[in-house]
């Protein structure tokens, strides 16, 4: 197994645009999760989530759409709240995971869609297959950060959404009883690579 579900996603973002304005800021692990929820046999709906972000997005606040982003997340990381689901999710009925395996996010294209919203197409890798997938994403926040050791930083906020079906990625097990459908939700936040201005 190499990399996993969900991903992730989580900027205005595109590839390709000449960027020259764009500002460098780094994901804040600390303060970014994936949340999953999938429909369980028809009784309910289960939820998990994947955290440890890396990655850095380009942003270009004049021209979202020059902006670019590129995140990984461990497999390893996913936690369900319940031990015995997590051990089976990470073994080899589903991600057969490794502390190597990653999520990874690459944003292909972009569709303005208000002032703070935007659809974002990119690549979601996981299990070694990649599909495309669109994120509707919302800029939840862009403020210098209010106190603490990154006080006057640059930060963004970011939440997005989509829906995924795991068997695209090899991990359809039990489908469809247990829902193939997995639907996503990110929340981020993003401090500028620099620091505070000086």
């Amino acid at each position: 197994m190499k990399p996993v579900l969900l991903a992730s996603a989580l900027a205005f973002a595109a590839v390709g645009t000449a960027a020259t304005a764009a500002e460098p800021f780094n994901v804040d692990s600390s303060h970014s999760q994936v949340l999953f929820s999938y429909n369980h046999l028809g009784f309910s709906t289960t939820y998990g989530m994947f955290s440890g972000w890396e990655g850095q997005i380009m942003y270009d606040e004049e021209n979202p759409a020059a902006s670019s982003v590129n995140v990984s997340i461990p497999v390893m990381s996913m936690f369900t709240g319940w031990e015995a689901r997590d051990g089976h999710f990470l073994s080899d009925d589903f991600f057969g995971a490794t502390e190597e395996d990653m999520v990874t996010f690459v944003s292909t294209g972009i569709e303005v869609t208000g002032d703070d919203t935007a659809l974002i197409t990119g690549d979601l890798t996981m299990n070694d297959i990649t599909q495309s997938v669109t994120l509707d994403t919302t800029l939840t926040g862009s403020a210098p950060y209010p106190f603490g050791p990154a006080e006057g930083t640059p930060t963004l906020g970011f939440s997005a959404t989509t829906t995924i079906l795991r068997s695209d990625f090899g991990v359809g097990a039990f489908a469809p009883a247990v829902s193939d459908e997995v639907a996503i939700e990110i929340h981020l936040e993003a401090q500028h690579a620099d620091g505070a201005p000086s």
